[in-house]
């Protein structure tokens, strides 16, 4: 298992020093197939583009391997490390993310259960001091401290695509896709 706090702290460092501001650090998936996802943002647009996506991917597979080379390893078993912007609806994982889209529809899961409440889905007000307030739409207004918050994010809605700045599509044209070969391809080969 990997310690996501020691590689948020790692991580962070990275995406500062370039700049940018690390949303979230998280490992999903079993076996072979984990994904190590960084999510950051470039503090002046909210979001990352495919050259800077690639930037801080670079900077964080060094650090990873400078604190292996030295430490040991610090995610144990094969992952894909995958780097990217946080998208419209977003991930809310930072206090001053409830502050900045206060007024926008979001929803939020509970660690624990709040008023009889797990999960929240409405209008957020905001948050004051460790206090995130929410209008449920079946529950009303909701306060709970932000760290019986399992996970939030803002919901896809026309306010909040006129509320973001556009895309920044910059270098999304030259992706290139690769597809797997099949069995037979490589029998032929």
């Amino acid at each position: 298992m990997a310690d996501l706090a020691r590689l948020t702290e790692l991580f962070t460092a990275e995406a500062e020093a370039l700049g940018f501001e690390l949303v979230r650090v998280k490992l999903t998936g079993s076996g072979e197939e984990r994904t190590l996802q960084v999510m950051a943002e470039d503090p002046a647009t909210g979001q990352l583009i495919m050259d800077q996506c690639a930037q801080l991917s670079r900077a964080i597979s060094a650090r990873i391997d400078e604190v292996e080379e030295a430490e040991g390893e610090l995610i144990e078993g094969a992952y894909l490390l995958e780097v990217s912007s946080p998208g419209i609806d977003r991930p809310l994982t930072r206090p001053k993310d409830y502050a900045n889209w206060a007024g926008h529809d979001a929803k939020i899961a509970l660690s624990d259960k709040v008023d009889g409440h797990r999960k929240l889905a409405g209008e957020l007000v905001g948050i004051e001091g460790n206090v995130v307030t929410i209008d449920d739409r079946k529950a009303g207004t909701v306060a709970v401290p932000l760290e019986t918050i399992h996970s939030a994010q803002l919901i896809l809605t026309d306010k909040l695509i006129a509320a973001t700045q556009p895309l920044d599509m910059s270098g999304a044209d030259e992706i290139e896709e690769f597809e797997d070969s099949t069995e037979e391809e490589k029998a032929e080969d």
